[in-house]
């Protein structure tokens, strides 16, 4: 046996003896000797110390089907060209004054709800988002230290959306009673006040309050890291696998064409919504560019394409977020009918293909729900979901990964010799699950057993592909979940070949760099597009060419391909025509899709404004009402592309922007003729105005 199995043995016999003996964490210590000494480690290292009652002692299995799920064939895709509740508050009285703490009523008064609102739907936190998190945190935790019932917080709620206007009646009284009970519950618990609670939930918008209950470190085995070689281009020629990537279905089943598509709630397009006032107001055939999501008729019809122009698919990766955004008026039942309906479909669309599911932050009831399970409240498990997922997946993952789908809705399967996928439930960094207040120390172990994952393949010379819903780096994801899941891309960039996330609903990227140094580019995390059109989008999916079966296999993509359809024509004509939007090697003149690649890309996007117009249109999926990309806006996107670790713009993209504000800074002159000349082009290619424009600016008129 070689001697680093031998660390490997020694590493789990120890984990088990602290999870079965209940060893405290405190009395372990590390003994790192020759193979054949004992090695005690803690499975995670919490910086301060801290006891929790919030505890999770999970004795896992870390035996997997080690039977390739892939068949053995020879693959050769031909490559894209590489030239470029019931109850309800209705008996309240709108009009009675509500005694709200001081520092509450002074937060109101400098509050924008609208631009709340807009930055929570968009997960564009910023001060004006913390100063309403820390108003409604103190004002909750307020009335529960004063021991008002639960009943009577709810009241409050419902009467303060609706009197502030926040949402409409229904709304406000969905959101309340499905959200109202859970926060309630884990600022009763917490001991941590509205400053930590917010800075722990947006992030960098609400500056970085240190936490020492949210503080903590995985642990790595006392295994070298192994030599870094030079990532190689694959070879040309050799085999491939063609994989389809879906992502953010959201099928609405109560869609309805001719609704009204411009209502005043967070889904429209309808039933509920009424007729459209106007044609303009109306729920389009095929979807809409508004807050809707996609008819059946569109997943249909978007099926039916892929399996008639890709019937060469190996496999394929499924990255969540199944049920629509109506997260006011969701039941458990209701998202369970979905999922059954939707995995049946993909089932009968595509029975001879492997599907590699991972969990999205939508499939719960409430939305962003997903107690750890050391959560012990009577009906909050989570179990509904996962061990439904459980019997969903079987159709395509083998019966060893049921332990742990059941448990954290994460598992490891071997797709071909050498070649392993691991999908991780990253709803444990979601930083709009509120049960993480609880304990965020590696909810349901997920990290740790990630890590067990990975050495085993590093021994094992296997490469690894990963799959998740929210990027690590997004804003969705909390700070010190995203730093330790760097720390462990960075352990293992020799394993880890690719990573394939969705949620943002944008045709995008992460690069992830070395933590040591940030000008080392050592792997990248591919987002893919939405199916909905939420919002302002087209409906996308992309086909990625991974690496395949030859003795010098990289397992790396060697290139993507963006599919997408233009919803208006498809409205405006009756029938949509699915299209190539791109293939990321032609279109931005890249040799390789290495991460070194894609860090050359981003700096490129920086100083080239015509690159970065073109990726700014494929990263709306060339949606024709998709909005001007401004400095800030530019800044921002270009910043997302190098952050694969969450609320570290400092560290990652400060010199980045500050090289975008030096290359545009233009003179006051400068910026005043180009405004006046691009405002003249467009007032003259208006025809009634080339006649009537002289005179009205001449003064004749």
């Amino acid at each position: 046996m070689r001697k680093e199995t031998n660390f490997l043995l020694l590493w789990i016999t120890s984990l088990n003896i602290h999870l079965i003996y209940g060893i405290p964490l405190a009395n372990l210590t590390q003994n790192v000797h020759e193979a054949g000494s004992p090695i005690i480690l803690p499975i995670t290292k919490n910086i301060t110390g801290r006891e929790s009652e919030f505890y999770d002692n999970w004795n896992y299995k870390l035996e997997h089907s080690n039977t390739p799920i892939l068949d053995a064939k020879v693959r050769n895709h031909t490559l894209p060209e590489t030239s470029r509740s019931t109850g309800r508050f209705w008996d309240m009285d709108p009009d009675k004054t509500t005694h709200f703490p001081k520092f509450v009523d002074k937060a109101l008064k400098l509050l924008n709800l609208k631009q709340v609102a807009y930055e929570i739907e968009n997960s564009l936190l910023s001060k004006v988002s913390c100063t309403a998190c820390k108003a409604g945190a103190g004002l909750l935790q307020h009335y529960i230290k004063t021991g008002k019932t639960e009943k009577e917080i709810k009241s409050t709620i419902y009467q303060f959306c609706v009197n502030l206007k926040i949402q409409s009646p229904r709304v406000c009284e969905g959101i309340t009673e499905q959200f109202a009970p859970e926060v309630i519950y884990v600022l009763g618990q917490v001991k941590i006040g509205p400053e930590e609670i917010c800075s722990f939930v947006i992030g960098d918008g609400c500056g970085d309050v240190y936490n020492p209950y949210h503080d903590w470190e995985v642990i790595f085995p006392p295994v070298p890291k192994p030599t870094l070689i030079e990532q190689k281009i694959p070879e040309i020629q050799a085999p491939t696998f063609k994989v389809l990537h879906l992502s953010d279905t959201h099928y609405d089943p109560y869609y309805l064409e001719g609704s009204n598509a411009d209502c005043n709630e967070p889904l429209c397009c309808r039933l509920t919504n009424g007729p459209a006032a106007s044609k303009e107001q109306a729920a389009g055939k095929w979807g809409d560019y508004r807050k809707c999501d996609t008819p059946k008729r569109t997943v249909d019809n978007l099926l039916t394409h892929i399996s008639d122009t890709h019937p060469d698919i190996d496999y394929i990766l499924w990255t969540g977020d199944l049920p629509p955004h109506d997260i006011w008026n969701q039941t458990k039942e209701e998202n369970l009918n979905i999922i059954k309906e939707t995995v049946k479909q993909m089932s009968d669309t595509f029975p001879n293909v492997p599907i590699f599911p991972a969990l999205g932050n939508h499939e719960s009831a409430p939305v962003n729900s997903f107690p750890p399970p050391f959560v012990n409240v009577p009906d909050s498990s989570i179990s509904w979901l996962y061990d439904e997922m459980d019997s969903q997946w079987r159709k395509w993952l083998p019966s060893s990964v049921s332990n742990t789908v059941r448990r954290g809705a994460f598992y490891s399967v071997l797709v071909r010799p050498g070649f392993r996928l691991i999908s991780l439930n990253m709803n444990y960094c979601n930083n709009k699950n509120w049960w993480l207040l609880l304990n965020s120390t590696d909810p349901a172990t997920e990290l740790q057993w990630f890590i067990y994952e990975l050495q085993s393949a590093e021994f094992n010379g296997e490469r690894v592909h990963v799959i998740g819903h929210i990027p690590p780096g997004h804003s969705d994801c909390l700070k010190i979940w995203s730093r330790n899941y760097y720390a462990i891309i960075n352990r293992y960039e020799s394993t880890i070949a690719a990573q394939f996330f969705g949620h943002t609903h944008y045709d995008e990227f992460e690069v992830f760099y070395d933590h040591d140094d940030f000008s080392r580019a050592i792997n990248v995390a591919y987002i893919g597009p939405s199916v909905s059109p939420y919002y302002d989008l087209n409906p996308g999916y992309r086909i990625y060419y991974i690496d395949g079966d030859h003795d010098k296999t990289t397992r790396t993509v060697v290139d993507h391909e963006s599919w997408t359809m233009n919803l208006r024509e498809a409205n405006v004509y009756g029938y949509p025509i699915w299209f190539k939007l791109y293939s990321a090697k032609q279109a931005f003149g890249m040799d390789a899709l290495r991460p070194i690649d894609w860090d050359e890309m981003v700096e490129k996007m920086s100083n080239e404004p015509e690159l970065f117009e073109l990726f700014y249109k494929y990263y709306y999926k060339a949606s024709p009402v998709r909005p001007i990309c401004d400095l800030e806006c530019k800044k921002r996107i270009l910043c997302d592309l190098r952050s694969g670790r969450s609320h570290d713009r400092k560290n990652l993209c400060q010199t980045l922007e500050s090289r975008i504000d030096t290359s545009t800074t233009v003179s006051w002159r400068e910026w005043f003729y180009n405004t006046i000349s691009v405002s003249m082009s467009v007032l003259w290619s208006i025809p009634r105005l080339t006649i009537q424009l002289p005179k009205y600016v001449l003064r004749f008129g």
